[in-house]
């Protein structure tokens, strides 16, 4: 048998953390978010440790950011023009970010309190989808995809929390199709991310936990519920509530972790 940096779990905490994990990724998926800062949240819970959770995290996105991409792309809620120009920068910038190990407590309550003013905007006042669009500055756009790439390497988040509200509060997309970008951006992001982190500890399956097919299995199965009714069922409105519940989780969880 080989050996283990992680922690051993008993069986009723990897039960306990798959029903979290389904039940973020149900929630985030519907939005086209993969639930990376849910997972984060829910492994500081139960005090695993930080070399451990940021690969978890990344791998169970990834799965979930394949559901929810294919499922918003076949509903027609997908905008090459939108995601490329964000995607070009992020990816390099995810890289980075996992190759680096960098302690998280200096910029963790700015962040937070970000992601609460985004979802009180959302709560307060939803976008509309008749609304006209603006466009999206191409300096604006590679711009703001490597500082949310870098940071997304960095926290091991897929980056869509930051994407979303920043598309929506700049008039450059509605719910629809910033779900189905954000899912793609989030999927490429947090594969480089990975990749990163991979580059950095090459025994990386040392310290991945052994309860982490159930997790992905908890994952997947939450991620396509929650990417089929985003996708498809979802008024714009009950999304964006969503996403604000979404949102306001994420920054609790940055500031009291």
């Amino acid at each position: 048998m080989r050996p283990r940096t992680a922690v051993p779990m008993i069986e009723t905490t990897a039960l306990a953390l798959a029903a979290l994990i389904f039940a973020a990724a149900l929630l985030y998926s519907s939005v086209g978010h993969a639930g990376a800062s849910g997972y984060l949240m829910a492994m500081a819970l139960f005090g695993l440790a930080p070399a451990v959770m940021r690969p978890t995290a990344l791998t169970l996105n990834i799965l979930v950011a394949i559901i929810a991409t294919w499922k918003f792309w076949r509903a027609g809620r997908f905008s090459w023009p939108l995601f490329w120009p964000l995607a070009l920068t992020s990816i390099p910038g995810a890289y980075i970010g996992g190759l680096v190990q960098l302690p998280g407590a200096w910029y963790r309550p700015l962040l937070g309190a970000v992601l609460l003013y985004a979802a009180w905007h959302f709560l307060r006042q939803p976008e509309s989808d008749a609304r006209p669009l603006k466009p999206m500055p191409r300096a604006a756009a590679l711009a703001s995809g490597a500082g949310i790439g870098l940071l997304s390497g960095l926290t091991g988040v897929g980056g869509g929390i930051f994407l979303s509200p920043l598309l929506l509060m700049a008039g450059w997309g509605h719910m629809r199709e910033v779900s189905g970008v954000a899912a793609a951006f989030i999927l490429v992001n947090s594969v480089s991310g990975l990749l990163g982190v991979i580059a950095n500890a090459p025994a990386l399956h040392q310290v991945l936990p052994e309860a982490l097919p159930l997790w992905a299995l908890a994952a997947v199965a939450g991620g396509w519920i929650g990417a089929e009714y985003g996708s498809r069922r979802l008024k714009s409105e009950i999304l964006q509530r969503l996403l604000a519940a979404v949102l306001a989780i994420a920054g609790v969880k940055m500031l009291v972790t």
